[in-house]
């Protein structure tokens, strides 16, 4: 029968083959934590090859995404769908084993990681989705929400600043199914890391409120199944930190930064089979090994013991079950269209003038009593993002029951764990900050379109209208920035009735995440009919038209709309032919028909104005060359924003002087 150590050189063995194939890769990492894969997964993981999407699996992360030969090889050998082909194919054009663990490319992959410390931070949001949803669906006797959250991470992950954030607030909800192995090798691309990274790691999460078992041989399989048996018994999260040396196995690479981002060459690749005892040609598991790596029957049978506490469960408590199968399907409930579409009649009925920020609020009091699986947050700022509304409750370590998550000062950390929380499923999770913070938490947002997830960003205080707290706060390039990035939809309304529309499309959108931008200055209602109405949905419609073919479109967005809108009665006033497009959302607007796109923007008309209070040269895409632009081409001041409006030519007058020189052309 294999030993243990052989399933683990079945790991490195796939590792190194798959590098020095591809010529590319990083084998140092999978031959030094074999040994804990292989505990983990042989023995302990709780999941099914045979159905990976099953609730109630435990999560698996591979924060050190460099490392993906590892999962690749875990996921070959026990048995999912990813054939030996696909790992000869690693790193290649359309593969299932790209160069990073990429969601949804392989069957077990959770998400995608590379961007080091967003991996364990996407693992505090997998944790943090199942204690909320365990509180929220479990009642007595019917633990139906009851899985670990693994994770593996190394040096640069400790590193990255985003760790920091997320480990820090897991330690304070105290999120006990989380376990983190940290790959103390001591190594990273540059070599030896106590040059620059001499943290005491354990004792700062120790500080951080977790578990911490220190000094564990990473390559002693006793000592990592009696961490892993401590850790599951603790009330906190746990790290347990292994001393294990990078690419363990390759005789003169072993231990260095050489076999951390490089193939081990074919003469080190056949030494390591000799160290190793490993005769087996390339790519070549016998079937003994397989045998015993398989967790096909044993993950069917968990899933099946599981299936028949959910049948119980049903019986017991059949609206929750019926309500639980509905939120990881991530179906919004049946009647959420006719119900939303009646809220955004009656906002259009009461045409308010007031901010967008307290207008998503008020959606937010409407949505949040007809979708339970929202999962507010804002990062310390929730009185002025406004995403507190009267049904909010807010999650703690001693009741996980709530639907609110104080995140602190941790922009960054918040993205990345409602990256893990949508993944997780059962749960639609909203976090709010100030439109320029969105810098911090920049990749994050990137992830969350890359995996194409329903991840919604509330970021207010959009333009320099926020004022007196100056440049630093006021953004200008970050709405070019979100909407050039694939996969998010960007939405800045121009009143409530397009924050009630921004807020229904953003969470009835499956594929992909929304950023709603909102104001903190008051916006003025625009009246709609209802094509009109109907026609805010798309991103771009026409606000208010004029007689005939128009000889000038006047293009704008948010509080910039009001002003477009005072252009055109002036500009009408006097005779001329003058069109206003909304334009909430320009990914949306550039998804409708040509048919429709050349309805609300005609070829035929060039002279066109684009108003935005953010940088200017976006809107060429849509003005051409000839158009004109008012908007920002350098940074803010501090003042007032009436005053700041005036000053960088956000007036009714320049409007109409750019108009006037534009139609004099």
């Amino acid at each position: 029968m294999p030993s243990r150590r052989d399933r683990a050189n079945a790991i490195r063995a796939l590792s190194m083959d798959a590098v020095q194939k591809a010529n590319s890769g990083h084998p140092g990492a999978p031959m030094g934590m074999a040994d804990i894969a292989e505990v983990l997964w042989h023995d302990q993981l709780k999941h099914n090859p045979g159905n990976p999407q099953w609730a109630d699996r435990d999560r698996f992360v591979l924060s050190n995404g460099h490392g993906s030969m590892l999962i690749y090889s875990l996921l070959h050998l026990s048995g999912y769908d990813l054939s030996i082909d696909d790992l000869k194919n690693f790193r290649q054009l359309h593969s299932k084993t790209p160069g990073h663990p990429e969601y949804g490319y392989a069957p077990g992959i959770e998400t995608t990681t590379g961007p080091l410390g967003q991996g364990i931070a996407n693992a505090v949001g997998f944790a943090l989705a199942e204690k909320v949803m365990a509180a929220q669906f479990n009642r007595d006797g019917h633990q139906i929400v009851d899985h670990h959250t693994y994770a593996f991470l190394g040096d640069g992950c400790m590193m990255e600043g985003v760790s920091h954030e997320a480990c820090s607030l897991a330690g304070t909800l105290g999120l006990s199914k989380l376990i983190a192995f940290y790959d103390d090798n001591g190594i990273s691309i540059d070599g030896e890391v106590e040059g620059w990274f001499t943290d005491d790691t354990p004792k700062r999460f120790e500080s951080y409120g977790w578990q911490v078992i220190r000094n564990v041989d990473g390559h002693d399989a006793d000592e990592i199944q009696t961490a892993l048996d401590t850790a599951r018994k603790s009330d906190k999260p746990t790290l347990i930190c292994c001393k294990t040396v990078i690419g363990y196995g390759a005789p003169h690479k072993q231990g260095k930064e050489e076999c951390h981002g490089a193939p081990l060459g074919n003469d080190e690749i056949q030494a390591a089979r000799e160290l190793l005892g490993w005769s087996h040609a390339p790519f070549e598991i016998p079937a003994d090994i397989y045998a015993e790596w398989s967790a096909r029957e044993r993950g069917a049978a968990a899933e099946a013991e599981w299936n028949e506490r959910f049948a119980a469960y049903a019986q017991a408590h059949p609206q929750l079950a019926a309500e639980f199968k509905r939120r990881m399907a991530g179906d919004l409930p049946a009647d959420f269209a006719e119900r939303a579409a009646a809220f955004i009649q009656d906002v259009a009925s009461k045409g308010e003038t007031i901010a967008s920020r307290k207008a998503s609020q008020n959606a937010l009091q409407f949505f949040g009593p007809l979708l339970p699986e929202l999962l507010g947050g804002s990062a310390d700022l929730a009185g002025s993002n406004l995403t507190l509304w009267k049904g909010a409750k807010g999650v703690t370590a001693e009741d996980a029951s709530g639907n609110y998550v104080h995140y602190g000062v941790r922009e960054f950390g918040m993205s990345a764990i409602m990256n893990g929380v949508a993944l997780h499923g059962g749960l639609v999770p909203y976090g709010a900050t100030f439109l320029m913070f969105m810098e911090y938490a920049r990749n994050a947002v990137r992830m969350s379109a890359l995996m194409k997830q329903r991840v919604l960003y509330v970021f207010t205080h959009d333009s320099i209208g926020l004022g007196e707290d100056g440049p630093t706060h006021q953004p200008v390039e970050q709405l070019a920035s979100l909407r050039y990035t694939p996969n998010l939809d960007t939405w800045r309304p121009a009143d409530a009735v397009e924050s009630a529309i921004a807020w229904t499309s953003a969470l009835e959108r499956r594929d992909g995440p929304s950023a709603l931008i909102f104001s903190r200055q008051n916006l003025v209602h625009s009246v709609r009919d209802e094509a009109t109405l109907g026609n805010a949905a798309r991103g771009g419609y026409v606000l208010k038209d004029c007689v005939g073919e128009p000889e000038l479109i006047l293009i704008a967005t948010g509080s910039e709309v009001g002003l477009a809108v005072q252009a055109h009665d002036r500009l009408t006033a006097e005779g001329r032919q003058v069109r206003v497009v909304s334009m909430p959302s320009t990914s949306v607007f550039d998804r409708q028909s040509p048919e429709y796109r050349q309805q609300v923007l005609p070829v035929e008309v060039g002279a066109r104005i684009a108003i935005e209070a953010g940088i200017a040269d976006f809107w060429y895409k849509y003005v051409g060359l000839d158009g004109r632009i008012i908007g920002m081409h350098t940074y803010g001041e501090s003042a007032p924003a009436a005053a700041l409006f005036e000053h960088f030519g956000f007036t009714l007058d320049n409007v109409l002087a750019v108009a006037g020189e534009l139609l004099e052309d």
